[in-house]
């Protein structure tokens, strides 16, 4: 059974920085596309980033996300550095597995001072 976990979310100051993680299972991470998602308040969800061949990032995030993952844990990361109140969001890990989407149940980053 495909299961996403989520963790690392919390209260961040502005200018601080966090590290989310993705754990996975019932899959093996490496060989599918893995992204992070947010959704905030009064707003639909967005991609932040994704990780493949390649990886991906929202115009809003380039040169203060990373996204990477750890082969032998299965879990993807999002390094979220000089964080902003706009980037204030439920947090949402997803991957689409034979045909079929899957998204963990977020989690909620809160940047403010």
């Amino acid at each position: 059974q495909v299961q996403l976990v989520e963790s690392g979310g919390g209260l961040v100051q502005p200018g601080g920085s966090l590290r989310l993680s993705c754990a996975a299972s019932g899959f093996t991470a490496s060989g599918y596309a893995m992204t992070w998602y947010r959704q905030a308040p009064g707003k639909e969800r967005e991609l932040v980033a994704t990780i493949g061949s390649s990886t991906k990032y929202t115009d809003s995030v380039k040169g203060r996300f990373t996204i990477s993952r750890d082969l032998a844990k299965n879990t993807v990361y999002l390094q979220m550095n000089s964080l902003k109140p706009e980037d204030t969001a439920v947090y949402y890990c997803y991957v689409r597995y034979f045909f079929v989407d899957y998204w963990g149940k977020g989690i909620l980053v809160t940047v403010s001072s």
